[in-house]
């Protein structure tokens, strides 16, 4: 029976069709990628069909408002925090979400350490790195990304599980290239207390290249749920 969220199953059936067309050329065949609904004014019933229906087990979530408003409404799922976040916002998500992705500063990395340790769990995070020095962006720059890591590592109720960034439209390539670089880098540390497992990078226009360079979580948006209507 064909419902109005039909074309959210076509859509996740290309962008699984092209994620598996990139593994295999990019010889990552035998990797597991996962891939994140980002559901930025996405109404939480169509959210809830792709959970459904395409089996989506990862929802990114920008705003905190929105969220709050939403999350009693989502089946369950697993919610990483992708926006920018401001520390007087921390205690509104750290009982709920699973990871925050855009964590950029130790001043926020506090916060969130603060309000976990409230809530008794450790906050799994990945830090953001601003990878092409965009002002109107979050994120740490990559010259300044292994001291904070550094310092991250001593926090007893966070876990730093990877590195997340946005590259620019233009050049994204060049960009994702410079972040697997940076991640490998980072890796190789092994710094106590700093898992790299996760490389979050690409979006609906680059996911495909993200996958070239590395990225083993896609971030998922227009390309699944169709061009948003903004509030």
């Amino acid at each position: 029976m064909k419902t109005q969220f039909n074309y959210i199953d076509e859509n996740y059936k290309r962008i699984v069709f092209n994620l598996n067309e990139a593994k295999e050329k990019y010889n990552r065949s035998g990797e597991n990628i996962d891939i994140m609904a980002v559901t930025k004014t996405i109404a939480p019933e169509v959210v809830n069909y792709a959970i459904s229906s395409c089996g989506i087990k990862i929802l990114g979530e920008n705003r905190v408002q929105e969220y709050l408003s939403k999350k009693e409404l989502y089946s369950p799922a697993s919610v990483h925090f992708i926006g920018q976040l401001q520390t007087n916002k921390v205690k509104y998500i750290v009982d709920s979400v699973d990871m925050i992705q855009s964590v950029d500063s130790k001043k926020l990395a506090l916060e969130i350490n603060k309000h976990a340790e409230r809530a008794k769990k450790i906050q799994n995070i990945l830090v953001e790195v601003n990878i092409a020095g965009e002002e109107a962006k979050g994120g740490v720059s990559p010259d300044e990304l292994t001291e904070l890591l550094y310092e991250l590592s001593e926090l007893s109720n966070i876990k730093v599980c990877g590195l997340m960034t946005v590259p620019p439209v233009f050049e994204s390539e060049k960009f994702l290239y410079d972040m697997q670089k940076i991640y490998i880098d980072i890796s190789e540390k092994k710094i106590d207390n700093i898992n790299m497992s996760l490389l979050s990078m690409g979006m609906s226009g680059d996911y495909e290249t993200a996958v070239r360079y590395g990225s083993n979580m896609i971030r998922i948006g227009s390309a699944l749920f169709g061009a948003r209507v903004y509030k």
